[in-house]
């Protein structure tokens, strides 16, 4: 087997990716990797500060970004999006959907508002972005991948997480249905399922000792997530070597969902 058979495998150079959430730990990191890798990059999520910071680092090491602000469970803002990437970018090619929110507590006590804020970000966010791209990846006729961040806690209970297990579960079960229905397109659809990872919202856990070191008992890696430890497989299910991989649930998390 020849070596240009199997770069050609995790070739993406010239594919347009979009990425939403991109203003996020993951989103930014999964983004800049694809600009990397060689692909071009819509960045879509709320905030045009961090939009446009993420944006002037993937044009600063020689790729290629724009952006279109819109919020994701706004379906004016999401059709807004897409249109933007076809208009710049002539389709599309990826889609990752790294948006969403982490709201916990006791069900008991959580606010109804709370549980109804992660249902609208991780789910119908989600929803509303898959649908209306895989009308783009359909009329286009050349298959397409998508990508979405679901959580080894849409797989696994935790106490206090029933508002965003619920929906992560749920996110879990759109990927399997999109794969199913758009199959017969080429589309592949994998969800990447990973466990607590460094960003803004998860700090907290990293600088608690005690919250730390008990859950890292669950990680036979011991060790808790980094951005940059989704690259890979990110590159994986947006290239030609997963082709015959979907309605995957892929847990990159240091063996948490594995004991």
């Amino acid at each position: 087997m020849k070596k240009e058979y199997i770069d050609n495998l995790f070739d993406i150079k010239g594919k347009t990716a979009l990425v939403t959430g991109a203003t996020g730990g993951f989103g930014i990191t999964a983004a800049k990797g694809l600009a990397a890798a060689g692909a071009k990059v819509m960045l879509s999520g709320r905030s045009i500060e961090k939009l446009e910071q993420c944006k002037n680092d993937i044009i600063a090491d020689g790729s290629i970004a724009e952006y279109s602000a819109g919020d994701a469970t706004n379906h004016d803002d999401v059709k807004k999006v897409i249109k933007d990437t076809v208009d710049k970018f002539g389709g599309i090619d990826i889609f990752l959907s790294a948006s969403g929110i982490s709201k916990h507590g006791p069900i008991v006590d959580q606010p109804v508002e709370d549980w109804q804020m992660s249902m609208d970000a991780n789910v119908k966010g989600v929803y509303l972005f898959c649908k209306e791209v895989g009308k783009v990846m359909v009329a286009q006729g050349r298959g397409g991948k998508v990508i979405l961040l679901g959580s080894a806690r849409g797989e696994l209970g935790m106490a206090n997480y029933s508002g965003y297990s619920t929906s992560k579960g749920a996110v879990h079960l759109l990927g399997k249905t999109l794969a199913c229905e758009w199959g017969q397109y080429k589309i592949n659809v994998n969800v990447l399922a990973p466990t607590v990872f460094r960003t803004a919202l998860t700090q907290w856990m990293f600088d608690d000792n005690a919250f730390y070191l008990n859950f890292l008992r669950r990680i036979p890696i011991g060790r808790l997530g980094e951005p940059e430890d989704f690259i890979g497989i990110t590159i994986l299910l947006a290239s030609k070597a997963s082709d015959f991989i979907t309605g995957a649930i892929i847990c990159c998390d240091g063996g948490y969902a594995a004991g």
